[in-house]
């Protein structure tokens, strides 16, 4: 069995969280049935391997997870501008270090978007972040289909590893005390596409109720450069950011 390590800490409820579904224009159409945007990706990059395009990026002997799931986070949003930027490890390193003050903890999703919406990280400051109820499956499909894919936390499953190294998907399971960090790109009506430790991995809905205890839209500025978010009122949310900020 290789090395995997986990990382993510339970989810920081905070009220001033903005919600997803606050934003959704009125007649948004329903999300396709199935859809995966690394299709989109790889169009545009020209390239389909995921191990080269969203690396382990350190999570085999570090719990960077949180910060992995950004860099290729990143790397899609990027990509799907055709656009082929990959975060260097060593800067997920740095930056995760940075975040954790120096020891291997692991972080909170909350407190690293947080980080992301008023720093730059790779280049991008994000516009902003939304939550999103991970029961409720068609924000989950709206959101990856409006802006490239969802950043989410679960708790980790007993079979987790085994399964990903057989290429099975994730199925539910008795729950460890481990929290893993995945940036999801795609869906069909069985499972999800996540993205982790230098692969493609499927989740079944089924596993996604069970485990997802957290999942955030993130608006990156290529969302309004690309113009890839018709369905998404911009607008309000900035009043609305304004307004959590003072």
């Amino acid at each position: 069995m290789g090395n995997y390590r986990f990382g993510k800490h339970p989810p920081k409820i905070d009220y001033r969280t903005l919600r997803f579904a606050d934003y959704l224009k009125s007649g948004l159409p329903a999300p396709p049935a199935s859809l995966n945007i690394l299709t989109r990706v790889y169009d545009k990059l020209h390239s389909s391997d995921p191990s080269k395009l969203f690396p382990m990026d350190g999570n085999d002997t570090k719990g960077d997870c949180t910060i992995a799931a950004v860099a290729h986070a990143i790397t899609v949003y990027r990509g799907l501008l055709g656009k082929e930027v990959i975060m260097p490890q060593a800067a997920v390193l740095k930056l995760y270090f940075h975040l954790t003050g120096g020891p291997d903890t692991g972080l909170n999703e909350a407190d690293v978007l947080n980080y992301w919406r008023q720093n730059k990280v790779d280049g991008d400051e994000i516009l902003a972040y939304v939550s999103i109820n991970p029961k409720n499956h068609t924000h989950i499909q709206q959101a990856i289909d409006l802006f490239g894919g969802v950043y989410i936390g679960f708790q980790v499953q007993q079979n987790c590893v085994q399964e990903f190294e057989a290429h099975k998907p994730w199925t539910p399971g008795t729950l460890t005390n481990d929290g893993h960090a995945v940036f999801a790109v795609g869906y069909d009506p069985k499972a999800v596409t996540v993205l982790t430790w230098g692969n493609t991995q499927l989740g079944t809905w089924a596993w996604w109720d069970e485990c997802v205890d957290e999942a955030y839209a993130i608006l990156p500025p290529e969302a309004a450069e690309g113009g890839f978010t018709p369905g998404f009122d911009f607008a309000q949310l900035k009043a609305d950011l304004a307004a959590v900020a003072s």
